[in-house]
């Protein structure tokens, strides 16, 4: 297996049922989410991995050209917030991704019993990553984010027909406007799948109200 993204783990005080990749958004990384994962202990229902991946560092175009933690290049915002940005990069990180899922295989976990979680740039690489995975997955959460290759995405249906996706926005959201959201509904839509899209009166972060949400839909997916 090729190198591995460095990452923070958070192990169930048992042996791991389940697995979550969460994905950072730009300019964070791994540590970001970390904090969540005491929420999700007790409420899911059976013992779940935690995987919190760094993203690497590098130069971020619309941002100046600053160094920082990005899974790709954004070349320019717009209307249509992110449409140009360095593809070859974006997949790179999807195949980092779908690394990341083959190792929690090789760890004795199902392919159903594994979720990817992203927030922003985090969950705009897990679309691609998710949908085009050789494996049925769990579920996918996509937090605050966009579809960024719903253009050009060869999605697997064999493999992914039954995943289950819940899409978080919030309406207040000037960072990724909460239409993108509903963008990615219709085009997932356009696919076959049928996501859920929840919005909450917040900006560009996570609510408590939103972490219910995400709890309950993890805790079914895992239970299917």
């Amino acid at each position: 297996m090729a190198d591995l993204l460095p990452a923070v783990e958070i192990e169930p005080s048992t042996p791991a049922q389940g697995s979550v990749i969460w994905l950072h958004g730009l300019g964070a990384d791994g540590h970001d989410f970390e904090p969540i994962a005491t929420e999700f202990k007790t409420p899911l229902g059976v013992p779940v991995r935690f995987v919190f991946p760094h993203a690497p560092s590098m130069p971020v175009t619309v941002n100046g050209g600053m160094v920082m933690p990005a899974w790709y290049d954004i070349l320019e915002l717009g209307e249509r917030d992110g449409r140009r940005f360095n593809r070859e990069q974006l997949q790179v990180s999807v195949q980092a991704v779908h690394a990341l899922i083959d190792r929690e295989i090789e760890r004795g976990i199902p392919s159903h019993k594994i979720i990817l979680a992203g927030f922003s740039q985090g969950g705009a690489v897990n679309y691609e990553a998710g949908l085009t995975y050789p494996k049925p997955l769990g579920g996918m959460v996509a937090l605050s984010t966009y579809f960024p290759t719903f253009d050009t995405i060869v999605v697997n249906r064999d493999s992914q027909a039954a995943l289950q996706i819940l899409i978080c926005h919030g309406t207040e959201d000037t960072v990724l406007p909460v239409n993108l959201a509903r963008d990615s509904r219709r085009a997932l839509e356009s696919f076959g799948f049928t996501p859920v899209l929840r919005t909450y009166r917040m900006a560009h972060e996570v609510c408590r109200e939103e972490l219910v949400t995400i709890i309950d839909f993890m805790k079914f997916c895992l239970e299917k």
